[in-house]
C-alpha cells in the first residue's frame, strides 16, 4: 500500500533524497550493501500488509470463503 511495486525502487528514491541533502555519491555507495536487505524486508512487509488487508475486507464483506475440513479428511484438489 505504501511502497512502489518495483523491486529496487527504494535505492532510486534514496539516491534522490540523499543527493538533495548534499551527501556525495560516494556516501550513497556505502548504503547500497545494506539497502538490498532492507528492500527485501520492505517488500515482505508490503505484501503481508496487502494480504492481511484484502482478507480483512473480504471477511467483513462476507466474501471470504474458508473451507471447513474435518480432522483426518483430505481436502479435494
Amino acid at each position: 500500500i505504501g511502497a512502489a511495486g518495483v523491486p529496487g525502487i527504494g535505492m532510486v528514491t534514496l539516491t534522490i533524497v540523499l543527493t538533495q541533502l548534499g551527501i556525495p555519491l560516494e556516501g550513497i555507495a556505502l548504503v547500497v550493501g545494506v539497502e538490498r536487505i532492507l528492500d527485501m524486508t520492505r517488500t515482505a512487509v508490503n505484501v503481508t500488509g496487502d494480504t492481511v488487508c484484502a482478507v480483512w475486507v473480504a471477511k467483513t464483506e462476507g466474501e471470504l470463503d474458508v473451507p471447513i475440513e474435518a480432522p483426518g479428511v483430505v481436502a479435494a484438489s
